[in-house]
């Protein structure tokens, strides 16, 4: 009778784990099988989960037939796009990461060996300083092997910067953040705020346009996207302070105007910087900002209506922008806008030789927005054409225009300070405070000035450590700014208000 009930016993307990694995096996497949299609002008577009569960997926690239990947808290993983499997290649344990700091991107070197290089970079401490390191591997199919340093630059709690591209010369670039510090970009003896140029083994290359120097380019913020054309033209995405996120045209020896300027030359003082030395405005810029992400280039004959555009996904406006090109490849004469808020926060996106789209979202970071995470995120998700016409389907974005009403403080406080203190006004723990009952919301004249003038300073608040800096939003106008400190103060103070007389003579005064 024992030995009965034992093996009655084993039986349930072996049918339990059977639908248990059956399960999760169906509620993954249930995630694969979920498809969206998007409606462009004369296609359709498959838009596919191929890999989900993962922790913020930051860099990709491709290699027969497999996407390389990276996770910002250490794991470089691949997806098999025959099986649809993902694998870990590798685990970094010395990853510094909190906020934006971690295991950042990934390229892989364009040739036809077996065991191709694989760059990756990645902020982590020596001592108690942190650093951005750029480490080389060789991929075996299997795993990634031989890692060697090439190089260490200045790295921070944010402003790491840390896009990577190969070109098919096998010419690695590095785009590096300024590490919040505004002397870096501007002096061109430092690596920080650059864009580097560099050979697989790190050295500096004879056409290089400062002689024994890794400096391609500078005057960058925190570059977060690059791509290159296929004339070789590079391009890259970088996020702005409070206005003027950017897309740049980047070409040997140019200034990029940051801190000096930032964005396109519209006021008079950035007129006379520009007068006393040579700076190159951007591409495309946009304010309210957007948070630009990756970059990418698509010329292809798949998806005709994205043929010689740059693809860019970000991660305020949690969309993926088609910037369409001229045909000198110096402009963008079109954007077009998709999936605002329907997957979250995306990253990265990477082009594919067969004309497919890859994305990543970025919904486990550090500054979720509302309604995300989902279950399965994070995720990768395919683009790709659809022959068939579909009755339900995504369409382009409706985007409003730029201009706002100047008395309308939620609309204001929504684009201007919603992504880092959140709607509720509760803030980001360790990174932004809140605002609710906060004793510098209460006081009217210190809250003003504290948006006329920003802050670098890294102070506590109530025992906590705040890292990241304040902008200053002086550029709004007067109106605009009363909006959003009248706002503030109603919904998370103590509902005291100013008057655009006040706020003005404070300016004058200040």
């Amino acid at each position: 009778m024992r030995t009965y009930l034992i093996l009655v016993f084993s039986l349930l307990v072996s049918c339990t784990v059977l639908f248990s694995c059956q399960s999760l096996t169906d509620k993954q497949q249930s995630i694969q099988d979920s498809v969206d299609y998007l409606k462009l002008e004369h296609s359709y577009i498959e838009v596919r989960t191929m890999a989900h569960g993962l922790k913020v997926p930051w860099g990709m690239d491709y290699v027969n037939n497999r996407v390389l990947f990276t996770e910002i808290e250490g794991n470089v993983k691949e997806l098999d796009l025959e099986t649809g499997k993902v694998k870990t290649l590798l685990q970094l344990h010395d990853v510094f990461t909190r906020t934006t700091p971690g295991l950042l991107d990934i390229a892989i070197e364009k040739t036809e060996k077996k065991n191709p290089f694989v760059f990756i970079n990645y902020t982590k401490k020596v001592d108690s300083a942190i650093v951005s390191s750029l480490v080389r591997y060789q991929y075996t199919g299997d795993t990634l092997i031989n890692p060697k340093e090439l190089l260490t630059v200045r790295g921070a709690n944010g402003h790491n910067g840390s896009r990577l591209l190969i070109d098919k010369n096998n010419i690695l670039y590095w785009a590096t953040g300024d590490v919040a510090n505004n002397k870096m970009a501007q002096d061109s003896t430092t690596l920080n705020g650059k864009v580097l140029r560099m050979t697989l083994d790190g050295s500096i290359p004879k056409d290089n346009p400062i002689p024994n120097s890794l400096v391609y380019a500078w005057g960058f913020r925190n570059i977060q996207g690059m791509a290159m054309d296929r004339l070789g033209n590079l391009f890259t995405a970088e996020h702005g302070d409070a206005i003027e996120d950017e897309i740049n045209w980047v070409r040997p020896l140019h200034n990029y105007g940051w801190p000096l300027i930032e964005g396109v030359h519209d006021t008079e003082q950035e007129f006379a910087v520009a007068r006393k030395t040579i700076m190159t405005e951007p591409m495309r810029a946009w304010t309210p900002v957007i948070a630009p992400a990756g970059l990418a280039y698509y010329n292809h004959s798949a998806i005709p209506e994205w043929q010689n555009a740059l693809l860019l996904v970000t991660l305020k406006s949690q969309s993926l922008r088609v910037l369409t090109l001229n045909s000198d490849q110096h402009d963008v004469k079109q954007e077009h806008v998709f999936f605002t808020g329907r997957y979250g926060r995306l990253r990265a996106v990477l082009a594919l030789p067969n004309g497919d789209v890859f994305l990543s979202t970025s919904n486990r970071d550090w500054n979720p927005q509302p309604g995300f995470p989902k279950e399965y995120d994070d995720r990768i998700i395919r683009l790709r054409i659809h022959k068939k016409k579909v009755g339900t389907y995504l369409q382009e974005d409706t985007v409003g225009a730029n201009h706002m009403m100047r008395n309308n403080g939620v609309l204001l406080y929504q684009n201007y300070c919603a992504s880092c203190h959140k709607p509720d006004g509760k803030g980001v723990d360790r990174t932004f405070p809140s605002l609710v009952n906060s004793s510098t919301v209460k006081n009217m004249k210190q809250f003003s000035m504290l948006l006329l003038r920003g802050t670098t300073l890294k102070k506590e608040i109530n025992g906590v450590r705040y890292e990241q800096d304040m902008a200053s939003f002086s550029f709004l106008k007067d109106e605009e700014l009363v909006s959003i400190l009248n706002y503030v103060s109603k919904q998370f103070g103590n509902k005291k208000v100013t008057t655009v007389e006040e706020l003005k003579n404070l300016r004058k005064k200040n």
